[in-house]
């Protein structure tokens, strides 16, 4: 990675002096603001149901489950329309396939998921595309024709949207034009979700792919995320009506590195802090291969940390939006039977509970063996 430290400690000065005061100028600016700070309220956070068709398919199959779009339409109408979710769930991000499809009462997905008190969302990007001159990294897809794709979206039901860039590490990556690339197209659509009055989460991965360190995390992690809100403010996109999902800092898989969850509480807000500006409403984090447990103990040791850092509590909710880490053991109890779906929704809910509870720094591990409320 090629990056002046210098550069960095002058962009965070720039960064804690937002003091967020842009604002939209479309008419519903303020409504988009508010359903920012909905979304991340009281703990409650994100269920990520936007897999692709092969990515979704192929855990179907995995459980025995039918890898069809009926398939695909029956296990997210499951998880959906688990009783109680709404109390802990506060979005479902849908991917393009599912905002079309309906549940069995013909409800179209959107208007089930407000009915459970959920907010609808949709992924809009179109995956990526090797970087021209870098073929080793990636540039998100799907600004071409976006404009249209949000509104046909928000008139269909969705509320927020979702766009997810990925950035990986070791061997010289990441590159500067990796990181700028993909961070001006990130601001691009925040713009253009603000127009269609769609709150935008931006979601600047950085992959655990690789064997780097904790440390060399942390520093990659913090030059995404300054090179993303600087791209914002570029663009003066209004910083109070979007959320940040982001990877909590982890050293690689093939890493050596084993650190408990008190240090990955410590770089991830260490990351956070001098690079997220205050006026950012909430932050949502992605398990990001991490088992539904890890996930959960380690975003509760970040928001008990962050609720008592030296340097005063963290300026934004620390929430969740999980895809695996909700959905996998639910997944596997379900494994495509109709006699087990009820079995299946509870597991969900009874993970969505401890989940937000970690959200506020008050998990109990025994949660895990009490009935879902």
């Amino acid at each position: 990675m090629d990056t002046d430290p210098t550069d960095l400690q002058a962009l965070e000065r720039t960064l804690r002096s937002m003091d967020g005061t842009v604002t939209t100028d479309g008419p519903d600016s303020s409504d988009v603001a508010a359903l920012a700070r909905t979304l991340v309220a009281d703990g409650r956070g994100i269920l990520a149901a936007d897999e692709s068709i092969g990515t979704l398919d192929k855990r179907l199959a995995q459980v025995g489950a039918e890898p069809t779009a009926e398939g695909r339409r029956r296990y997210r109408q499951w998880l959906v329309t688990a009783p109680g979710l709404g109390r802990h769930v506060s979005g479902v991000i849908l991917y393009d396939e599912t905002i079309r499809q309906a549940t069995d009462d013909g409800s179209p997905f959107p208007e089930a998921i407000a009915a459970a008190g959920m907010h609808p969302g949709i992924k809009v990007d179109t995956g990526t595309a090797a970087l021209a001159g870098h073929a080793d990294e990636q540039i998100t897809s799907g600004l071409d024709g976006l404009r249209d794709r949000l509104a046909e979206y928000r008139a269909l039901g969705a509320r927020f949207a979702k766009w997810r860039a990925v950035i990986a590490v070791g061997d010289g990556r990441p590159t500067e034009a990796c990181l700028v690339a993909n961070a001006q197209a990130m601001a691009r659509y925040a713009g253009l979700c603000h127009e269609a009055g769609m709150v935008p989460i931006i979601e600047p991965e950085v992959l655990m792919d690789g064997d780097h360190g904790l440390e060399i995390d942390l520093a990659v992690t913090r030059a995404a995320l300054g090179r993303t809100f600087t791209a914002l403010a570029e663009l003066d996109v209004a910083l109070d009506a979007v959320l940040l999902k982001v990877n909590m800092v982890l050293p690689g898989r093939g890493s050596a590195e084993d650190p408990n969850d008190a240090e990955v509480a410590e770089a991830t807000l260490a990351a956070l802090r001098g690079s997220v500006p205050a006026a950012v409403p909430g932050i949502v984090f992605l398990s990001g291969g991490q088992s539904a447990l890890d996930a959960t103990r380690r975003l509760d040791a970040i928001n008990r940390m962050a609720a008592t850092d030296p340097h005063g509590p963290a300026p934004w909710p620390l929430s969740f939006s999980y895809a695996r880490a909700l959905q996998g053991p639910a997944l596997e109890v379900w494994a495509g039977r109709d006699d087990t779906i009820e079995a299946g929704q509870r597991l969900l809910v009874q993970r969505a509970r401890s989940i937000r509870a970690a959200a506020t720094g008050s998990y109990d591990p025994d949660m895990e063996d009490a009935a879902p409320s």
